[in-house]
C-alpha cells in the first residue's frame, strides 16, 4: 500500500511507524478512562503505561531478533530499523505483562482491575497497529482469487509485489474491533476483577490462532511446532490457558453467590 507516509527531502515518515505510534496513545487514551472509572490512580497507571510501551516495543523486536538471528548476525545495525517491520506480537505481550506486573507490586496499584483497565484499550490499539502493518505490506496473507484480495504495487513494500493476496492484516483488525466491542461492553458487568483481562487474552489468542492459517508461508513466524508456525501455537496455549483459567473463575464466582 504506502510504507511511506511523509517523504520530504531528509524528513521521512513511515506509515507502520506512524500508525504504531497511534495505536499506543490511543489505548492508553481509552485505558486511562477506564482506570481513572475504576478509581486508580492516574498518574500512577500513565507512568507504568510509558514503561509498557518500551516493554512492548522491546520484547517484540528482541524475539524477532532471536527468530531471525542468522539475518542480523551479518548487519547488527539493522536490529534497530524497527520501520522496517518485524515486531513478534508474543514477545511484546510478555515483556508487557511482566512489566506491568512489577510496577503494580511496587506501587501498591490494584493488579486485576489494573489489568482490567489495560484490556479496555489493547486490543483497540491493536487494531490500529494491524492497519499500519496492512501499509507497510508485512504480516501478510497467502495467495487469494477472492474479490476482496489485495495487490501490493509500492516498490518499497514488505511483501511481494503484484500478487493478490488475503488481507490478513485487516482480518486481524477488523476481529480486534470486535473484541473490543466485547471488552468494552463487559467492563461494568464483570462479576470479579481480572475477567476483562482474561476475556481478552482468551479473544485475542483465538484471533491470531485463525489470522494464521490465512498468512503467508513466505512471512517468517518462527520454528514449526506440532505443524504449525510457533506464532500460531502460542496464541492458541494464550487462548486454552486464559480460557480455562476464566471458566473456572466464573464458575467460582457463581459458586460463592449462592
Amino acid at each position: 500500500m504506502y510504507p511511506i507516509l511523509y517523504d520530504l527531502g531528509p524528513i521521512r515518515i513511515f506509515t507502520y511507524g506512524f500508525f504504531l505510534a497511534l495505536a499506543f496513545m490511543t489505548a492508553i487514551f481509552i485505558a486511562g478512562r477506564e482506570a481513572r472509572r475504576q478509581g486508580i490512580h492516574p498518574g500512577r497507571f500513565y507512568d507504568m503505561c510509558f514503561l509498557i510501551i518500551v516493554s512492548a516495543l522491546a520484547g517484540s523486536r528482541l524475539l524477532f531478533v532471536i527468530l531471525e538471528y542468522d539475518r542480523f548476525i551479518a548487519n547488527p545495525l539493522k536490529i534497530f530499523a524497527m520501520w522496517e517491520g518485524g515486531l513478534v506480537f508474543h514477545g511484546g505481550l510478555i515483556a508487557a505483562v511482566v512489566m506491568a506486573f512489577w510496577y503494580m507490586r511496587r506501587h501498591g496499584l490494584p493488579w486485576r482491575a489494573t489489568f482490567d483497565a489495560l484490556a479496555v484499550g489493547m486490543p483497540f490499539g491493536q487494531a490500529l497497529g494491524r492497519i499500519g502493518c496492512f501499509m507497510a505490506g508485512c504480516c501478510y496473507g497467502t495467495p487469494s482469487s477472492l474479490p476482496w484480495a489485495v495487490t501490493f504495487t509500492h516498490p518499497e513494500t514488505l511483501c511481494p509485489v503484484r500478487e493478490p493476496l488475503h488481507p490478513s492484516q485487516l482480518y486481524e483488525a477488523g476481529l480486534a474491533l470486535g473484541v473490543f466491542a466485547v471488552v468494552f461492553w463487559l467492563r461494568t458487568r464483570k462479576r470479579f476483577d481480572g475477567q476483562v483481562i482474561l476475556t481478552y487474552f482468551c479473544l485475542a489468542g483465538l484471533v491470531r490462532f485463525t489470522v494464521e492459517f490465512v498468512r503467508h508461508p513466505g512471512d517468517y513466524r518462527g520454528p514449526v511446532w506440532f505443524g504449525m508456525p510457533s506464532t500460531q501455537v502460542t496464541a492458541l496455549v494464550i487462548a486454552l490457558l486464559s480460557g480455562a483459567v476464566l471458566l473456572w473463575a466464573l464458575l467460582r464466582a457463581r459458586r460463592s453467590q449462592l
